[in-house]
């Protein structure tokens, strides 16, 4: 039957009295309503009267050609109405488009509907006791009053502009703009029968799916519509579909309803924002994964850390060791590494007070009080007897729960991969004058985040002259600087740091401002590891009398007591701030931050807003705002309260920590009302800095979405504020760090020829943080930025700002021995929580540059560390399936040789060559005279000048042959040259794709997918993620080959002492005295340089070891000399004497003592002419 053309007669129908006529007209109408849709519009009035008709009898029929209706109007909310009224005539597997936009409305309405009637338990915060804090906040109140310009109020989706809003997830389609082709609204749906026809709909559409086996679609409405009945539902019916034997499982792979809790877990971590629902999310998950008989015990692990339930984690590792299997063994080893990685001291703590002891019981001594006491008091309770077995593994479990063997195993890695280029350090130094206290304390940084961690401290050795140039402030910087180079060698901290940390009241040690540093830096080698050093830094904190020393202490106090939350340790640093010390008052408010970090505490921050407001010291009230910030990190919408209350204040300074309580509240979630809130920051405030954190926090809220950021920025980039341009640099820094994002390297590019100086400092350390362990394999540009960096270090027009820029990126970007990239989240996917602060601290180096050194809390090493269950390391290999260059460490630079001064060819005179003609035509008439004399009497003069030409002949003939020969060599290297890049290119063409990695070796993020494990004894317990790796072994019997430590067989020695003998230069300005003594004396020959040469290498051999007995030897070697030099005079004798003289000095502290003799200066060159020396040849 052909289609209709008009509906003009069909319609007609309509008005007819006849129930089967308008039934005919309904159902031709709905065949071809796509072509007469225009026509039948005009008669909607009709078609709705037949539906509300309760007598018709095709009510469901009119719903349906109405909803059809509707939609060709684009009035969808309409016809989404009337669809759900047709009943069963409206098909969900039809493939038109009106089904599938539908259908599409329905779910938006479901998940609207449904996150309407959700009500998550919140956990609140206490209400602060402010007045800000306490009660509604009115909107007027969010306007601060230091922004006349900025809009009359905050844009009504500002997280801030709605206070009471629940709407903390971009799930929401209430808050989401939706798609083009879905309505811009949701209907209200008050209707029951409506209501009930929705949500028959959609349980069609959940059975369809699950009948198909798209069980991820189900999962994904049930999320977005916060209804976990529905996720319940869905995982059980994946689980019984496999046992029922309709769903097939591979062969050793995991169940529909393992994968289906795997990727609820990953949505739920990833794109749930909010944090009350997500705990629910958690909740739901664990209580499934512990019922199935062999649950994913990554995954619980995963979600006990992030609900904080340390009782869940503490029965799982009982439950595994209790099988006494050495693949569960191996397992929760790997589980211990895990939630050691991604927990807090006091989280960890729990834990291990909750596992036995693994030691017998021992009689409490009385007296002596261990260091780790006060964080781990309490913690052997249990004390059952246990099998020798059982007990070590607790004991090894204990060990990787409060880090020391993750500790240990980063610090060997790092120790036996350092790769730092000296000679760019070097450089560095050359090129800063070390008199500059910012110069010299850029140095300082560059040299401890190159070889953070490593233990490698031979720079500060080999340069004790240039480290004695450090005064004040610059000698706490570069005190502390030895915590970064020594971060993780807590067995040996304080033997290292013995000579600078402070002595006992009434014995003087030297600086305030060198023992300051080393509390520092002792805090920075135990940075979020407290329990061996927090009793220590605390005596001292309280015994320190000094504000400097305070200083010092109190960070050190606080990086290594993060997140303990000790109450004891904040009333001694609430004692101190409230001194109103502008010296310390900066310090010990971050410190509280610290301490308190992630708690939330209402109480703290209280007190602290409080002095906020009644001290007169910027740098006080500073840090105070920097500490409330780090107390709220994590909290999400726990802490709008507080930023609400800091951002309604009209001290700039408060508004500042506002914005930064913001970004550590909301780090990593992505969450769009933040960066609304931000980016309305950013071009509203009036204050420079506001603006500048502003910009900056944007990249903490998305670093776990790097792409996103450089399109966020792009205009920023471009704004004429200094502060914002620089501000959007260092957001591209943290979102983008060790990404070598091309899109961010375009939009920093341009920044680094900025005509602002801080602007150019902040594009330089961005583009080393995202180009950090980044190779030319991998990004092309590296090459290019690193011959930036070092050029803008050694131009001496260069700005003080952005050559302190350039040297820290020199840092950061061989971070770690070129072993370290930035990681904001751990290895599984948490927040790296003591990286994130590391790296919000660092930022604020723009007021106080010793906050740099926080930056080395960002450093993560990328390595894979294969264990066996012994938590030895065996001997085992790596397949990599890519080529060798790809993952490579960058070339070294190539240190060149300074060449002397290049022979420039002798200028000729012209009155020169007229006196040379001369004297020829004077020769010829001379021989023409003599021609009759037989024997002619050549005279001297002739005979001089005949030779002078002939050799003026020769050199002329030589310097051109010369000339050739150099064009030639010339030639040929360039040839060289060309072969060699030819060569390089052939190499990388025919470069061998796969090889074997040993253990212990550097493995970068990117590599991890092409790391397998080649068939053989060991297989590891989980896919690789970097760091610590658990491997079953299939040959326990047999015996084992392990890696070599090399680490163990170190001796640490004492930190070196600015102004101590040891140096270099020292080393060589005695030697240049001892050879200008024996050139004076004449006593200058082979026997005295070998001499010196022994004398010189026996001198570093004491160096390296004290206890070498280089005596003896240097008797015996004088012993064999003396045979040597007999007979040779008083010059030999003169020799000897002078080689002893120089061991002595060599021995000796550099330093001149009164009435020393003067070293004898050398005899005056003589000058001869060759007039002259032909009169004395004659």
């Amino acid at each position: 039957m052909p289609g209709l053309v008009t509906a003009t007669g069909v319609l007609a129908f309509l008005a007819d009295e006849e129930p089967e006529l308008k039934v005919f007209a309904l159902k031709t109408l709905n065949d071809d309503i796509d072509t007469v849709w225009t026509e039948v519009a005009g008669a909607l009035t009709q078609i709705e009267a037949l539906y509300e008709d309760e007598t018709f009898p095709e009510r469901q029929l009119a719903a349906l050609v109405l909803a059809k209706v509707y939609f060709h109007l684009q009035a969808y909310n309409e016809s989404m109405t009337f669809a759900l009224a047709a009943g069963p005539l409206f098909k969900l597997d039809a493939p038109s488009e009106f089904e599938e936009t539908i259908i599409s409305k329905c779910i938006d309405q479901y998940i609207a509907v449904s996150s309407l009637h959700h009500t998550p338990s919140k956990k609140d915060l206490p209400a602060l006791s402010t007045d800000l804090g306490s009660g509604a906040i009115d909107s007027s109140a969010l306007i601060s009053p230091t922004t006349p310009f900025s809009q009359s109020s905050v844009p009504s989706k500002s997280l801030l502009a709605r206070a009471e809003s629940d709407d903390n997830t971009i799930l929401d389609p209430t808050f989401q703009p939706t798609k083009e082709t879905r309505s811009a609204s949701i209907a209200q749906v008050h209707d029951t029968a409506t209501q009930v026809a929705l949500q028959n709909v959609i349980e069609r559409l959940f059975e369809n799916c699950l009948k198909e086996g798209k069980y991820r679609q189900v999962v994904g409405i049930a999320v977005e519509a916060k209804n976990l009945d529905v996720l319940r539902r869905v995982i059980k019916r994946a689980s019984e579909d496999v046992k029922s034997g309709k769903t097939k499982v591979q062969e050793g792979g995991q169940g529909p309803a393992e994968e289906l809790m795997d990727y609820a877990l990953g949505i739920c971590m990833d794109i749930v924002q909010e944090r009350a629902f997500r705990t629910e999310i958690l909740r739901l998950i664990l209580d499934l994964l512990n019922d199935i008989p062999n649950p994913d015990y990554f995954a619980i692990a995963k979600c006990v850390v992030y609900l904080d339930s340390d009782e869940e984690a503490s029965r799982m590792l009982r439950q595994l060791v209790a099988k006494g299997e050495q693949d569960s063994i191996a397992v929760a080893y790997q589980i211990a590494f895990d939630i050691y990685d991604n927990g807090t001291q006091e989280f960890l703590g729990k834990v291990i007070k909750a596992l036995p002891s693994g030691e017998p019981p021992k009689p409490k001594a009385e007296g002596a009080a261990a260091e780790n006491e006060p964080l781990l008091e309490g913690q052997e309770t249990s004390e059952e007897e246990l099998p020798e077995e059982v007990a070590k593994v607790y004991k090894n479990i204990r060990t990787i729960l409060d880090g020391s063997k993750a500790i240990k195993l980063n610090l060997e890695f790092l120790y036996r991969n350092n790769h730092t280029d000296m000679s760019i350090l070097n450089k560095v130094r050359d090129s800063l004058d070390g008199r500059n206290s910012i110069f010299h304390s850029a140095v300082t940084f560059c040299n401890a985040f190159m070889n953070a961690g490593t233990t490698n401290d031979r720079f500060f050795r080999d340069n004790l002259e240039w480290l004695g140039r450090a005064v004040n402030w610059s000698k706490f910087t570069a005190t502390a600087a030895l915590g970064v180079l020594h971060r993780g060698n807590v067995t040996q901290s304080r033997k290292l740091l013995e000579p600078y940390l402070p002595r006992p009241s009434g014995v003087s040690t030297g600086s305030i401002y060198s023992q300051a540093g080393a509390l520092y830096a002792y805090g920075l080698i135990h940075a979020n590891h407290g329990a061996d050093a927090l009793a220590y830094l605390h005596q001292q904190f309280k015994d320190a009398d000094q504000e400097v020393i305070q200083h010092g202490g109190a960070l050190g106090l606080g990086i290594a007591g993060m997140g303990t939350g000790d109450q004891r340790i904040i009333e001694d640093l609430k004692e101190a701030l409230y001194s109103d010390s502008a010296l310390n008052g900066e310090a010990v408010g971050a410190a509280m931050g610290l301490i308190m970090l992630g708690t939330g505490h209402a109480a703290t921050i209280d007190a602290m807003f409080t002095y906020a407001h009644e001290t007169q010291h910027e740098k006080i009230v500073r840090g105070i705002a920097l500490g409330i910030a780090l107390i709220m990190f994590g909290q999400q919408e726990g802490a709008d309260r507080t930023v609400q209350m800091l951002l309604a204040n009209p001290d700039p300074i408060l508004r500042y920590g506002g914005v930064l309580t913001l970004a550590m509240a909301y780090c990593g979630t992505g969450s769009n009302k933040a960066i609304r809130k931000l980016l309305h920051l950013a071009v509203s405030d009036v204050n420079d800095d506001v603006r500048r954190v502003a910009v900056m926090s944007l990249g903490f809220i998305l670093f776990r979405k790097p792409g996103s950021v450089p399109r966020m920025v792009e205009l920023l980039a471009e704004s004429y504020n200094p502060h914002v341009r620089y501000g959007s640099a260092m957001a591209l820094g943290i979102a983008c760090a060790g990404t070598g994002l091309d899109e961010a390297i375009d939009l920093l590019e341009p920044m680094m020829k900025d005509p602002t100086d801080f602007v150019r400092q902040g594009a330089l350390i961005a583009l080393a943080m995202i180009l950090v362990q980044q190779n030319e394999a991998m990004n092309p540009k590296v090459a290019a930025i690193r011959k930036t960096l070092k050029k803008v270090v050694s131009d001496r027009h260069e700005e003080q700002m952005t050559k302190f820029g350039a040297s820290l990126a020199l840092g950061i970007i061989d971070a770690g021995g070129r072993n370290c990239t930035i990681g904001l989240q751990t290895q599984t996917g948490n927040l790296n929580m003591a990286g994130i602060v590391g790296m919000a601290v660092f930022t604020q180096y723009w007021y106080w540059f010793p906050f740099s050194h926080f930056l080395s809390l960002s450093f993560v090493p990328t390595s894979i560390i294969a264990l066996d269950s012994d938590l030895a390391i065996p001997n085992t290999k790596f397949h990599c399936a890519t080529r060798p260059s790809l993952f490579d460490y960058p070339p070294e630079q190539e240190v060149k040789v300074e060449e002397g001064p290049a022979l420039v060819t002798t200028a000729v005179l012209s009155t020169t060559a007229q006196a040379k003609r001369r004297a020829q035509k004077k020769e010829k008439a001379q021989r023409r005279e003599s021609m009759d004399i037989d024997t002619p009497a050549v005279s001297k003069t002739t005979t001089s000048q005949a030779a002078a030409e002939d050799k003026m002949d020769i050199d002329e003939d030589k310097k051109v042959a010369a000339k050739s020969e150099e064009s030639k060599e010339k030639k040929e290297g360039d040839d060289k040259e060309a072969t060699a890049a030819t060569d390089a290119k052939k190499k990388a063409e025919k470069e061998k794709v796969g090889y074997e990695i040993e253990n212990m070796s550097r493995i970068l993020p990117g590599q991890l997918k092409y790391i397998s494990f080649p068939a053989g004894r060991y297989k590891p317990v989980k896919k690789p993620t970097g760091g610590p790796l658990l491997l079953f072994d299939s040959q326990p019997s047999e015996a084992k080959s392990l890696v070599e430590e090399k680490l163990n067989k170190v001796t640490t020695e004492r930190a070196p002492v600015a102004g101590a003998s040891g140096s270099n230069e020292p080393r060589q300005a005695t030697a240049q005295s001892i050879l200008s003594q024996l050139q004076g004396t004449g006593a200058f020959n082979r026997s005295s340089m070998r001499e010196l040469s022994e004398l010189l290498q026996l001198n570093q051999r004491m160096e390296l070891d004290p206890n070498a007995d280089v005596a003896g030897e240097l008797e015996e070697r004088r012993g064999r000399g003396s045979g040597a030099v007999s007979g040779r005079g008083a010059g030999a004798a003169g020799s000897g004497a002078g080689a002893a003289a120089a061991a002595a000095v060599l021995m000796a502290v550099d330093e001149d003592g009164e009435g020393d003799e003067e070293a004898q200066t050398p005899a005056e060159f003589e000058y001869f002419t060759d007039a002259e020396a032909d009169d004395e040849e004659c």
